[in-house]
């Protein structure tokens, strides 16, 4: 657009659709956007066109995407939606960042007086897959409950189910790593990145772990294994 503040002749400036306020010190303060981008793991994301997408679920009568702890948390107005079969039509026409960590279907979106949807008055998504009911396994042996123990710190969730995946729930490469350094640590040995993108649940990384550690200890002389159960007794 054409620059309004008195520069070089023809000079123009970006519309960067921000919406700031200027303060009284000349310091400009950030107050919103003027369109439906948000801002998820480096991402600008118009969270129209992922609602529109959404709404081309036949299940789906009505969606609202916003953006929380740095991932995106949608609400369907919607009927026998399964979220896995959403999350799947929507990772063949999103990247991986634009599809939702958190899905939350209600019987109605609420809305205001004037009949917009009422943002105020949506479910808080911290305690949702907490929620009674919900159609999670829990772990069923150390190996699993620890790695589930791993997921629950990095992704800030507060129940994970065995066949989850992980980057359903939010996560992404930044996060692998600091799982995959996580799990070395618990369990000493190594466990690739490249594990956790093709093993994304937490039932399949465990037997990939399991799998890991036995190969490890078939490679190790007998003093080794020795000294490694008296390191583990003391």
């Amino acid at each position: 657009v054409p620059d309004p503040f008195g520069g070089e002749p023809g000079g123009r400036l970006y519309r960067t659709g921000d919406l700031v306020r200027w303060r009284a010190d000349g310091q400009l303060e950030f107050r919103g956007r003027a369109d439906g981008q948000v801002k998820v793991r480096g991402f600008r994301v118009e969270v129209g066109e992922v609602e529109a997408r959404l709404r081309e679920h036949p299940g789906v009568r009505d969606a609202v995407v916003v953006a929380w702890q740095d991932r995106l948390v949608a609400y369907l107005a919607g009927d026998a939606v399964s979220v896995d079969d959403l999350r799947d039509r929507l990772s063949e026409r999103l990247p991986g960042f634009m599809v939702p960590a958190v899905v939350i279907v209600l019987d109605e979106l609420p809305r205001t007086v004037g009949g917009k949807v009422d943002r105020d008055r949506l479910p808080d998504p911290a305690g949702y897959r907490a929620a009674p009911g919900a159609d999670t396994e829990p772990p069923r042996t150390p190996t699993e409950e620890a790695i589930a123990d791993v997921w629950r710190q990095v992704l800030r969730v507060d129940r994970i189910g065995i066949h989850d995946n992980f980057f359903h729930l939010g996560g992404h490469s930044l996060l692998a790593t600091r799982v995959a350094i996580r799990l070395r640590a618990v369990f000493g040995c190594e466990v690739a990145v490249r594990t956790l993108f093709e093993q994304p649940t937490v039932a399949r990384l465990a037997v990939a772990v399991e799998d890991r550690l036995m190969a490890e200890i078939a490679a190790m002389s007998d003093e080794d294994v020795e000294q490694a159960l008296k390191e583990q007794q003391a």
